[in-house]
């Protein structure tokens, strides 16, 4: 009887090209997304290594590889993720020896599609269901698109508990789409809203997609730039539930005019003194 090769303890960083993606799939490797808190330690064990001024999805990446050490990482360093994770790779090989570090480059243009952005379901199923879906070569289930409501624009957040703050029927944008399509390195489609929703333009603090973020919604008619570190405060959770109620309200009162939209964005930037109004959010 033929011995089986053991399996692996994969750790994935970015999104691994296609191929990768297969031979892991063949192999019955287990797959550990890094980008994701995968272990209950203190982001600022990362600190050590990486500067507190790194976003905190790459201190997350060191925390996870640290404690799992994984047998293999490979970690996208091209323009589908950015500079920063080249530079966590290096320090990554230098401190987890035992640990093959390969930096990949993904620039897959097959597109997959985005049935899951369009769908009706909690945002929060939805972004983990998409972020599940790069451990996969497999094509997505055809979905029926709902009509959108709002719009969330950006990355995978760290902390998921700002998702729920959205309507089932929001539509997602940004590099989270371009994740779900299995081309991350794609400028037209990361660039792409739609100009007729309210949407929130997410990026983790520190992260070089803040500067497109808001840049993006400064101009969009109505839309809000957020961005928030390790965890999402009452604060941002109350500029966000604020800026999405009021959009609603507005709408159903027949004012939805894109100046409408711009007033109350810019207005939501005095968040000290409407988050005092605002019930807490938990």
């Amino acid at each position: 009887m033929e011995n089986c090769p053991p399996k692996k303890r994969i750790g994935i960083v970015g999104v691994p090209p296609l191929a990768i993606i297969r031979q892991l799939e063949m192999a019955g490797d287990t797959i550990f997304d890094l980008d994701e808190p995968q272990v209950k330690q203190d982001i600022e064990l990362a600190s050590s290594y990486l500067p507190r001024v790194y976003c905190a999805i790459l201190r997350t990446v060191v925390v996870n590889a640290l404690s799992l050490k994984p047998d293999l990482i490979y970690i996208d360093v091209g323009p589908g993720k950015c500079d920063c994770a080249l530079h966590t790779a290096t320090i990554l090989t230098d401190i987890l020896p035992q640990t093959t570090i390969i930096q990949t480059r993904n620039q897959d243009r097959t597109d997959f599609g985005t049935p899951l952005c369009t769908a009706l379901m909690p945002l929060v199923d939805k972004i983990s269901a998409i972020t599940r879906s790069v451990q996969s070569a497999r094509s997505h289930p055809e979905l029926p698109a709902c009509p959108p409501s709002a719009g969330f624009w950006g990355v995978p957040p760290r902390d998921f508990s700002l998702l729920s703050l959205f309507p089932d029927s929001t539509h997602v944008f940004g590099w989270t789409r371009c994740m779900e399509n299995k081309t991350p390195d794609n400028q037209a489609m990361e660039e792409l809203f739609n100009p007729h929703i309210p949407t929130v333009f997410f990026a983790q603090s520190f992260c070089a997609k803040t500067a497109l973020a808001r840049h993006l919604a400064n101009r969009h008619p109505h839309g809000l730039y957020v961005d928030c570190d390790v965890t999402a405060g009452n604060s941002t959770k109350a500029k966000i539930q604020a800026f999405l109620e009021l959009a609603a309200e507005q709408k159903g009162a027949g004012r939805g005019r894109p100046s409408d939209f711009c007033l109350l964005s810019g207005a939501l930037g005095a968040l000290s003194t409407l988050s005092s109004l605002l019930p807490p959010v938990v």
